[in-house]
């Protein structure tokens, strides 16, 4: 007698997280209309997700609830405990999942600004960081440790968090009375000029290679004034210093400023955006016409692309177009978007117009695979690139190595935000899709 087809996958979701790898990543419940009802995320996949169908889940009233509704679950794995975090950040505010109440607003995690422009420079924690002038180090996923560090930090660095404008020769300050935080000593007192500006950027210079990796000889000494703290029963003092060694050692919980890039945060100038591809790419006209795609899908299942389309570097919603990936099986994005390019430019130029700039979420292997797919239509884009989330590389066809843009860069900004609205407008289709399908 023949086995089955597929007989011998997991069922039910408690059989299914039991096949699920121990890393990090997102787990994605669903319900039996296939709609995402919770998103979570795990430091190990097959622990966290398996908890959920344990006996004791039961009795736990902050799950109980809604568990019976669960009829199948996915998972995404990420790079780092951090990513995850991020991705379930992104996840819940595109797809708006029933039950996941805290992460379905604008809100953001906090950065780390230094605003190095300044004769004194200050340091604050902020949700809209500038684009310019300043250092970022960020984003936190964990913004009470953060709070906890940046006062540990100022004891030992003693820079400022205040708005005041404190010009170096401006004698008006030399006037004006110190806050508290100098008498704590948690500040050098640049508002009273009782720290010169070359010694005051020095302690901005340690602070920034601290959060660039320089910080096992703080950690140690902080450590040792702990014990001694505690040999000399001033327990509180030790208990003080614990508490601020423990914000310094969960400060790798953070994003990178290149890589986790929050679109709801950093503003995006569309002209200057425009007037910067022109130049960088040394276009005869300006690239008016932007399209991007992206692909998506959960473990190769219900495989989709999104194509977005920018006019003059804002999006133009009408010209969006989805499409089910209709000739490949399994788990291949190459082949996903070879399809998608040779359905896309297989019209004339009266039915859909070429845009000036094709954009593809991926790296080189993508890149390739479309200007192969390109080399059959009848119809071309103007330019054809590629944009690598991890490095954020730019890949152009017959340029030897990739284009490293600055974060700042405005082509840069715009490109990012191309690729994340096809990432975001394909999601949102396969999810859509996904509703519609009973399991």
């Amino acid at each position: 007698m023949s086995t089955p087809e597929n007989a011998n996958e997991p069922k039910t979701p408690a059989e299914k997280v039991k096949t699920f790898p121990h890393r990090p990543g997102v787990y994605l419940m669903k319900n039996a209309a296939g709609v995402v009802i919770y998103i979570g995320k795990a430091k190990d996949l097959y622990s966290r997700a398996g908890s959920y169908f344990l006996k004791r889940a039961v009795y736990d009233d902050r799950i109980n609830y809604w568990m019976g509704e669960v009829q199948d679950i996915d998972f995404i794995e990420t790079d780092s405990e951090v990513d995850a975090l991020l991705a379930e950040s992104r996840l819940i505010k595109d797809i708006q999942p029933k039950y996941n109440k805290d992460l379905k607003d604008s809100k953001t995690f906090p950065y780390l600004q230094i605003r190095t422009r300044e004769p004194f420079p200050r340091v604050e924690i902020t949700r809209q960081p500038k684009s310019s002038g300043v250092k970022l180090f960020g984003p936190f996923t964990k913004p009470t440790a953060l709070k906890g560090a940046v006062l540990a930090l100022q004891k030992v660095f003693k820079f400022r968090t205040c708005t005041l404008s404190i010009e170096e020769n401006d004698e008006r300050w030399r006037w004006f009375r110190p806050c508290v935080l100098y008498s704590i000593h948690q500040c050098s007192g640049p508002c009273n000029f009782r720290i010169k500006k070359g010694e005051y950027r020095k302690n901005i210079v340690r602070l920034i290679r601290f959060f660039n990796g320089k910080k096992k000889r703080l950690l140690l000494d902080l450590k040792a004034e702990m014990r001694a703290a505690a040999s000399e029963k001033h327990y509180e003092t030790a208990a003080e210093l614990r508490d601020q060694i423990h914000d310094l050692e969960t400060l790798p919980q953070r994003g990178s400023i290149e890589t986790d890039i929050q679109p709801e945060v950093f503003a995006v100038d569309p002209r200057r955006g425009v007037i910067a591809l022109k130049k960088i790419f040394k276009l005869e006209t300006f690239p008016r016409v932007i399209e991007g795609i992206d692909i998506a899908h959960l473990s190769g299942t219900d495989m989709v692309a999104g194509l977005v389309h920018f006019i003059d570097g804002l999006p133009f919603k009408p010209g969006y177009r989805h499409f089910k990936i209709r000739t490949v099986n399994g788990i291949d994005d190459f082949a996903c978007m070879a399809e998608v390019v040779s359905r896309r430019f297989s019209h004339t130029e009266a039915e859909h117009p070429a845009p000036d700039i094709l954009l593809i979420d991926g790296g080189k292997g993508q890149l390739h695979s479309v200007l192969d797919a390109l080399s059959r239509t009848p119809l071309q884009p103007g330019l054809v690139i590629s944009l690598a989330k991890r490095e954020e590389e730019v890949y152009v066809p017959d340029w030897d190595e990739p284009l490293r843009l600055s974060k700042h860069s405005f082509a840069l900004r715009l490109l990012q935000y191309v690729r994340d609205e096809s990432h975001r407008f394909a999601q949102h289709y396969h999810h859509i899709l996904r509703g519609k399908r009973i399991p």
